[in-house]
């Protein structure tokens, strides 16, 4: 059967928006997204908006007027999240099967991250937007936990056949473990505080400006946004060696206290969520690859390198997660 997004033609996107009560001139650009469709589309009059339509099935209404309702009060605070735009009060449009919703185009660069000024200028903005999160909680979002990121996406592996015979043993018994310690990290950590997250910063949804109103960082994309502890938002800044992320983790934090309390003990997840990233990770695209686009992208998604690799790489986790955790 053809996936949904086979019906979103050109001409699709472009009724979509004339509909919503935009004036496309008829060109649009996909942009690089593939867990939704997201296309700039130029006007009659005015600049380019950038429009997304959400992937069927993946979230409900509640969920994503949830996320846009999170956006729109971090912009109301003044911090630099893009967030959707109203139509007659409303940012969720529908069109056909889906849900779509408009933005503001927005342009920049992947921050460099090997500045100490840069990061504690992105910690404080992320400092601000733990602030606004930790006020109160998602009702509808999911909580990023062992069991979502972990223990369910496993057994969907498992159970749709996606390892190569040869290689399940390994990869089997080499996740069980890594579960386990992710545990045990979770343990260490004992009752941290969850919060309202951006879900997904990654410095690929952070862009930053030199100049303007805009000068600094800005961020992007918060369909990930969910429950969870506020480490989740800063161990994707964190990269390299063990003195290379230490000295990350400081700048990070130097601005990121000037606005939110940072409960030391999360710093037992760093590992532990990465873990579970990749473990996520193998079951997200899978989960997709009835979508071309997928196919398309990942043509190395299934091999047996790259179970091999996958397997390898929990190993090395398996091995961090034993180490101390990062200190300040």
């Amino acid at each position: 059967m053809a996936h949904p997004y086979a019906g979103l033609t050109p001409e699709a996107v472009l009724d979509a928006c004339a509909d919503a009560g935009l004036r496309p001139d008829g060109r649009l650009l996909a942009l690089n997204s593939y867990e939704n469709r997201v296309y700039q589309v130029y006007l009659d009059e005015g600049a380019p908006v950038v429009v997304k339509f959400y992937r069927p099935g993946r979230w409900t209404r509640e969920q994503i007027l949830e996320e846009h309702a999170f956006a729109l009060e971090l912009a109301g605070r003044e911090i630099p999240v893009v967030a959707p735009l109203l139509f007659d009060n409303d940012t969720l449009l529908d069109s056909g099967e889906f849900h779509f919703a408009v933005y503001p185009r927005r342009g920049g660069r992947t921050p460099n991250l090997e500045k100490p000024e840069v990061l504690e200028w992105i910690g404080r903005f992320i400092g601000r937007i733990h602030l606004v999160g930790a006020a109160e909680p998602f009702r509808f979002r999911e909580t990023l936990d062992l069991n979502s990121f972990g223990t369910e996406p496993r057994a969907w592996l498992l159970q749709h056949a996606a390892i190569p015979a040869d290689l399940l043993p390994s990869w089997k018994a080499v996740t069980e473990q890594a579960l386990q310690l992710v545990a045990a990290c979770y343990e260490r950590a004992g009752d941290v505080r969850l919060i309202r997250l951006h879900g997904d910063c990654h410095p690929g949804n952070i862009l930053w400006t030199d100049y303007g109103e805009q000068q600094g960082p800005h961020f992007v994309d918060l369909d990930d946004a969910r429950m969870g502890p506020a480490i989740q938002d800063l161990w994707m800044l964190l990269s390299g060696d063990r003195p290379a992320m230490t000295r990350a983790l400081s700048d990070v934090l130097a601005g990121y206290e000037e606005f939110m309390t940072f409960d030391r003990r999360e710093l037992h997840l760093v590992e532990a969520l990465r873990t579970l990233r990749l473990i996520h990770y193998s079951a997200w695209i899978a989960r997709r690859w009835d979508d071309p686009a997928f196919p398309a992208a990942f043509p190395w998604f299934g091999t047996a390198r790259y179970w091999q690799d996958r397997i390898l790489e929990l190993k090395e986790q398996i091995a961090l997660m034993g180490e101390p955790p990062l200190s300040v």
